[in-house]
C-alpha cells in the first residue's frame, strides 16, 4: 500500500493548483480519502474528505475554493485548489482509511503561495 502525492509547487495569490494522490496496491474507491496540510510552525489540520460513497466535506476556510474528487479509472484522488492565498501555504498530505480503520499516508507535497 503506497500513496504518492504530486502537483504541489509555487503559485501566486489567486492562482490554482491540482494535487493528486495516486496509489498502488489497492483500489482507492474502497477507501475514504482525506487531505491534510501542515504549515510551518503549525499543527496538521484537516482540509477535505471524500467518503467511500463520494460524499465530500471541507474545512470552512477552503469551502467554495477547493474541490476533492476521485477518478476510479486512474485510482487517483484529486484536490483542486482555486483562489489560493498565503494561508494555504503548507505541506499537503493525503491519507486513505480502510473499513477496519487502518490509515495509510503519503509523503506530502509542498504548496507555496507567494507573490
Amino acid at each position: 500500500v503506497q500513496l504518492v502525492e504530486s502537483g504541489g509547487g509555487l503559485v501566486q495569490p489567486g492562482g490554482s493548483l491540482r494535487l493528486s494522490c495516486a496509489n498502488s496496491g489497492f483500489t482507492l474507491s474502497s477507501y475514504a480519502v482525506t487531505w491534510y496540510r501542515q504549515a510551518p510552525g503549525k499543527q496538521c489540520e484537516w482540509v477535505a474528505t471524500l467518503s467511500r460513497s463520494s460524499y465530500a466535506a471541507y474545512e470552512d476556510s477552503v469551502k467554495g475554493r477547493f474541490n476533492i474528487s476521485r477518478d476510479n479509472a486512474k485510482n487517483t484522488v484529486y484536490l483542486q485548489m482555486n483562489s489560493l492565498n498565503f494561508e494555504d501555504t503548507a505541506v499537503y498530505y493525503c491519507a486513505a482509511e480502510d473499513t477496519a480503520g487502518s490509515v495509510y499516508w503519503g509523503q506530502g507535497t509542498q504548496v507555496t503561495v507567494s507573490s
